[in-house]
């Protein structure tokens, strides 16, 4: 019989190198996977790891990836070490990005400037709302934040749908269930002439060093963590859980918002029945893969922009499913869970009493 045995002092060493270890062994059952597939192991980790920063124009298009997963995970980062468990950013990327398409289309010839902070505005206060929706239900009736959170997610899809093949369907399109594509003084600006980057990166650093201020540097932030590490001792020192409740999903809204906003006046630039890509539940893997620290995030969210990208480009070059994505994330997932679990325990065989 095996038996987990808890560590009397675990590793500190593999509690930084883990990670790396993680990404190895997810790196090894690739190779296997892309044999067993009948494809070439050596051409699909290029795929997977050169071709997505192989030139300048490529790195931007990682950026271009990588700064929604950043935002979402940061904002996730401070609900998770809240001991909230907000699974719903998905569906408050979604509403982030129709409150703020719904800005965007006000806009006319005599539009200034001035509507991309208030499209940026109503991202976030979109997602907030949505997230809001959690924690009203959690805070009144104690319902399930998890199950509340992604069931909201479905709901907004069909806000989306609903939207975008009825009244906000553009009339000259097609019949295509999508909006208008919206006017040029709404795009987000771009940082460099040529690439897809765009300002959100800017927001997406100086939300990293907002976090890391906040979880570390400020009584809120540390408030917020001893009521998700101890929450009898948070209770006993006067903390309000209810506020730490307020504020992870309040916080987290506001970035998968924001994060909406910048895709749909960014690089997509209309509302489409495609705008839910995944972001908010692949934001959850980069969040617990940079262990929940602002700075580590960043690492985390580039590595994850890689797989987006590669699996978009296995899909092309080598004929591989659109789910081989999802595959690498989750063996990502996995095996960095593994790696915590025997960091902190140790494998004990007994033997079984006759």
């Amino acid at each position: 019989m095996i038996k987990l045995e808890a560590r009397a002092q675990p590793s500190g060493f593999w509690g930084y190198a883990s990670p790396i270890l993680a990404l190895l062994v997810t790196v090894v059952i690739g190779v296997i996977l892309f044999v067993a597939l009948g494809k070439d192991p050596v051409r699909g980790l290029q795929v997977f790891f050169w071709e997505p920063i192989r030139n300048v124009y490529a790195i931007g298009e990682l950026m271009v990836k990588a700064t929604p997963l950043l935002i979402i995970a940061l904002g996730l980062a401070v609900c998770f070490r809240s001991n909230v468990w907000n699974i719903g950013a998905e569906g408050q990327f979604i509403i982030g990005a129709i409150t703020a398409g719904g800005v965007a289309l006000l806009a006319d010839k005599t539009t200034g400037p001035w509507i991309v902070p208030a499209i940026l505005l109503a991202g976030v206060l979109g997602g907030m709302f949505w997230a809001g929706i959690t924690a009203l239900l959690r805070d009144r009736f104690n319902a399930n934040e998890i199950l509340v959170s992604l069931m909201l997610v479905y709901v907004a899809v069909q806000v989306l749908n609903f939207l975008v093949y009825g009244p906000w369907k553009d009339p000259l399109g097609y019949n295509f269930p999508q909006t208008k594509t919206f006017d040029a003084v709404t795009k987000i600006p771009r940082l460099i002439d040529g690439s897809r980057v765009n300002i959100g990166l800017l927001l997406a650093l100086a939300g990293v060093a907002g976090a890391w201020l906040f979880l570390f540097r400020t009584y809120s932030g540390f408030a917020q963590q001893v009521g998700g590490l101890a929450p009898a001792a948070a209770r006993y020192a006067g903390f309000s859980s209810r506020t730490a409740l307020w504020i992870a999903l309040l916080t987290s809204g506001a970035a998968a918002g924001l994060a909406g906003a910048l895709e749909v006046a960014g690089p997509i630039g209309q509302l489409t029945p495609y705008i839910p890509a995944g972001y908010g539940f692949a934001a959850i893997i980069v969040a617990f893969v940079g262990r929940l620290h602002p700075v580590d995030i960043v690492f985390s969210a580039l590595l994850m922009s890689m797989f987006y990208i590669g699996g978009e480009l296995a899909q092309s070059r080598l004929g591989l499913p659109k789910s081989i994505t999802g595959v690498f994330q989750g063996l990502l997932l996995f095996s960095l869970l593994a790696a915590d679990t025997l960091i902190a325990y140790r494998i004990k065989f007994i033997a079984k009493k006759v």
